[in-house]
């Protein structure tokens, strides 16, 4: 499944910077608003070590991870929903991804200008969140004009319902609160699903720090991180990166942090598929069924399923393999209604 998370942000808030620490491709970074007009894309695997130890068991010939596509959109401005700077035209290209990485400049650089004169994240996120607003209202404010006009043909329940979830997006949008946040029955999310509204996307806060400011936050949503140590960072051999990190005394990169906190906002797990040929990840949202997660690996197989074979990543990796799960009654059959768990190994068996 494609899935795409957008970088979004002032202009030099580092949003290229750290796309290109991201993806190791070369994309203009330059010192000047809308460096950046066409969003440029690029795929990024989910860092997951269980892969390398899955595949020390296995001897697989390789090791494919899930992937996460990160769009580098270009800077956004005060007015950008009224069609300030290129704003219809950046806009059009968040509302194309799955969830939205706010990108925060927090480093003071007098030579990196700030298009309002002064650095204050918060204030930046204000501007943002404004914007994205305002644009959500007016596509709400369109579609109520549409939908109530169908009325005049006659009463329909179904075009009330849908009156009925605009109006409440649309109250809460007014008083400062994003679509996300609006409550709505299973029923009624088709309506708010149709929209494509920005505010209703998962959410991230990215804050560009400067050196030796980076470190854990309040919020697992919230990443602080040094776009460029990042950008070093991706530029240096694996050996040459664990020993840096080693000497900042961190783990785990922010973009690591970045990308794993991106795959949870928006509320994926892994399984995966392992065997002499591949180790594999596999991305599913949470709470997909089995007969689903094995139409991911091919599309007929959802309608052939017949059962799945599952046994946990962890049992695989402390027993030593299959057999060795098998053995101590930790492989287990499972049918139609088995929900897939995160770290599961499975083995679909489907008919011809």
């Amino acid at each position: 499944m494609s899935l795409k998370v957008g970088l979004v942000g002032l202009p030099n808030a580092g949003k290229s910077t750290l796309f290109i620490a991201l993806t190791k491709i070369a994309v203009p970074a330059e010192n000047y608003p809308f460096c950046t007009i066409d969003p440029n894309v690029g795929v990024v695997p989910v860092p997951d070590e269980r892969l390398a130890q899955l595949d020390a068991i296995s001897k697989s010939k390789k090791i494919i991870p899930t992937t996460i596509e990160f769009v580098d959109i270009a800077g956004l401005v005060k007015g950008a929903s009224k069609g300030e700077g290129l704003g219809n035209k950046f806009l059009s290209h968040i509302r194309e991804v799955d969830a939205i990485a706010l990108v925060l400049r927090a480093f003071k650089d007098p030579n990196v200008i700030h298009v309002h004169g002064q650095v204050d994240p918060n204030e930046d996120r204000e501007v943002l969140a404004v914007e994205l607003a305002l644009a959500d209202l007016q596509t709400i404010t369109s579609s109520l004009s549409r939908t109530k006009a169908k009325l005049k043909s006659g009463d329909s329940a179904e075009v009330t319902a849908q009156i009925n979830v605009l109006e409440k997006l649309k109250v809460a949008l007014e008083q400062n609160q994003p679509a996300r946040n609006v409550v709505l029955t299973a029923d009624e999310e088709k309506y708010r699903a149709e929209l494509y509204l920005l505010t209703a996307k998962p959410l991230l806060t990215v804050y560009n720090v400067d050196e030796g400011q980076t470190g854990s936050t309040n919020n697992a949503s919230d990443i602080s991180l040094c776009a460029k140590i990042e950008a070093e960072l991706a530029a240096l051999t694996d050996d040459e990166r664990a020993e840096y990190m080693a000497a900042l005394g961190v783990k785990a990169s922010g973009l690591d942090q970045l990308i794993t906190a991106a795959y949870s906002a928006l509320n994926l797990i892994t399984f995966f598929t392992t065997g002499p040929k591949e180790t594999r990840a596999w991305t599913v949202p949470q709470g997909t069924l089995a007969p689903q997660a094995a139409g991911v690996i091919h599309s007929d197989f959802e309608a052939a399923f017949i059962r799945a074979e599952v046994m946990s990543a962890l049992d695989f990796i402390a027993l030593g393999g299959e057999l060795a799960c098998h053995n101590a009654g930790k492989l287990r059959v499972e049918g139609k209604t088995y929900a897939i768990q995160d770290g599961d190994i499975c083995h679909f068996r489907v008919g011809v």
